[in-house]
């Protein structure tokens, strides 16, 4: 099974980045944008070899995925929209990104929404640490966590002091399902914000 194909990795890393192609300057042949010198660094076409098993864990994720968010609120009632999750390596293999996003409503101030996370492993304990990013939400948070049975749990605490709790469930080769929990009394009980399902794009694992 081959996870590792550039294109798609290279597609995850630059689609923050796909304003002003049109503008890149041409004299006789295209010269390189020196703003995005450091696209063409980031990713990598697998985990780096000091790794081994442990780059497994995550790195079956990699490739694009189509969303189906779904957002609870305290009401109990769900707000859905669609999008997508994409995963790739990058920084030489040692660590993978994650870019969740959001497709736009129709209206004319109407923007995608995108957050994104940096995730890696120490071998020598198996855990993975998960830096997240929000910036349009101004949001933070860092997470650590792995295997717990079939499933993947991440846990961490918000700038309130919340405790967090993300997982990966019934997860498949070609389907997910991410959900985000949130706890205000240290871990006594919790409650589901976030149901999302996810499906491999064009229905199979990249390549």
């Amino acid at each position: 099974m081959s996870r590792w194909i550039a294109a798609v990795i290279t597609g995850a890393m630059v689609v923050a980045c796909t304003q002003g192609v049109a503008d890149e300057p041409r004299a006789g042949k295209a010269e390189a944008d020196p703003r995005r010198a450091m696209i063409g660094v980031l990713p990598a076409l697998g985990p780096h070899p000091s790794l081994g098993h442990h780059a497994d864990l995550f790195g079956r994720f990699v490739g694009a995925w189509d969303a189906d968010y779904s957002f609870i609120a305290d009401d109990g009632s769900v707000r859905h929209s669609r999008g997508e999750v994409l995963f790739g390596w990058i920084l030489d293999g040692y660590a993978l990104q994650d870019i969740f996003l959001g497709y736009p409503k129709p209206g004319p101030n109407e923007e995608r929404r995108m957050v994104t996370g940096v995730r890696f492993v120490d071998p020598k304990t198996d855990r993975w640490t998960v830096m997240f990013a929000a910036p349009s939400f101004a949001v933070a948070i860092r997470m650590e966590g792995g295997a717990e049975g079939d499933r993947i749990v991440l846990r961490g605490v918000n700038d309130q002091g919340d405790s967090l709790r993300w997982s990966f469930n019934d997860i498949k080769p070609n389907s997910f399902i991410w959900r985000g929990e949130t706890s205000h009394d240290r871990g006594k009980t919790w409650r589901m914000d976030e149901e999302h399902h996810m499906t491999r794009r064009n229905g199979g694992r990249s390549g």
